[in-house]
């Protein structure tokens, strides 16, 4: 079947781990991991998460940090990113794409994105001993840097579905989709589920975990000897808003896409997420040895939840103000306009 339909993937499922919603913390010119202490950094990102988000993020316990969290788990301080969507018109301006919240989350999540801790797949949780993320840890996925279809096809878990409807799931595509998408675009980071079990960062922030995933939802395979830890599969969903953006008159003269990453990069091919881990204590651990699934792992199953009004609350500083603008710009912030 070329479409899937998201609520009738999940009407069988059970044990399916965590799919939860995070509103938008802040969109901003800052990256903690890649480029600490730089303010600004290379290019824009949209956070969601705790409120520990700054220039530098501890390489400690965040969750000691931070003491709000614009996600329905409350006891859920990490902090999610990735780069952020800019419309380029045929005129060579420039607007940023708004995002909005996904299909059956709980109401009130403003933007951000849906964050997912599986196990195993949307069946089972399965017999594995899943170890959770500990306190330091980070990791990212992609690379801002990747310029070509045959490295991005690799990158099995980053890709892209053209929403038909909210609820629209299947046909992912390692490039921009090429025509007008009615519902917009969603973006799909999934990361390694493999760790070394010995370090909690790399310099490269991606060799301490080893990618097994065969894309989608599917069960990641199994953990090599060199990196024998099997974590939460945790992937990232964003819904891009591009249905202002449908009139084909306003893209380019030759037909082709529009869309630009805020990397510079328009053909979809740099796409990347970042993490740093945040959970207090060892609730993420009781999730994973839990058989709960998605939002009913909440009110104290094991988890803990606030209500979306109260993590729209959850604010951190703008540290590049003159960074952000949603109106029409004539350059990328921080990279210039593209040819």
């Amino acid at each position: 079947m070329k479409w899937l339909i998201l609520s009738l993937a999940l009407a069988g499922q059970s044990q399916a781990g965590l799919r939860f919603g995070c509103s938008t913390l802040s969109i901003q010119r800052l990256d903690p991991l890649v480029e600490p202490g730089n303010t600004p950094s290379a290019h824009i990102h949209q956070i969601v998460g705790g409120n520990a988000f700054a220039p530098s993020i501890t390489t400690g316990d965040v969750s000691t940090t931070a003491d709000c969290t614009t996600c329905v788990f409350s006891e859920d301080f990490s902090n999610y990113w990735t780069a952020v969507l800019y419309f380029k018109h045929r005129n060579g301006t420039y607007k940023r794409v708004p995002i909005y919240p996904n299909a059956q989350l709980d109401t009130g999540v403003q933007g951000g994105m849906t964050i997912y801790y599986t196990q195993k797949d949307f069946n089972t949780n399965g017999n594995a001993k899943i170890t959770a993320f500990k306190p330091g840890f980070r990791m990212t996925v992609g690379s801002p840097t990747t310029d070509t279809r045959e490295a991005a096809v690799k990158h099995t878990g980053l890709r892209y579905t053209c929403l038909q409807t909210a609820l629209t799931r299947g046909a992912e595509t390692p490039d921009f989709p090429a025509k007008p998408c009615p519902a917009g675009i969603m973006a799909i980071h999934h990361f390694p589920a493999c760790w070394d079990g010995k370090n909690l960062d790399s310099p490269d922030h991606q060799s301490h975990m080893y990618d097994t995933s065969k894309g989608g939802f599917q069960e990641a395979g199994p953990c090599p000897t060199s990196h024998p830890i099997r974590v939460p599969q945790l992937a990232y969903e964003t819904m891009w808003n591009t249905t202002a953006f449908n009139d084909q008159s306003m893209w380019p003269t030759d037909g082709s896409q529009p869309f630009v990453w805020s990397t510079g990069e328009a053909k979809g091919y740099s796409t990347h997420g970042d993490y740093v881990f945040g959970w207090k204590g060892d609730s993420l651990q009781k999730a994973m040895d839990s058989t709960c699934m998605f939002q009913n792992c909440g009110n104290g199953k094991p988890l803990k939840s606030q209500s979306m009004a109260q993590a729209n609350k959850c604010a951190v500083k703008n540290w590049t103000p003159d960074e952000v603008n949603e109106g029409w710009l004539k350059a990328l912030p921080g990279r210039g306009a593209l040819t």
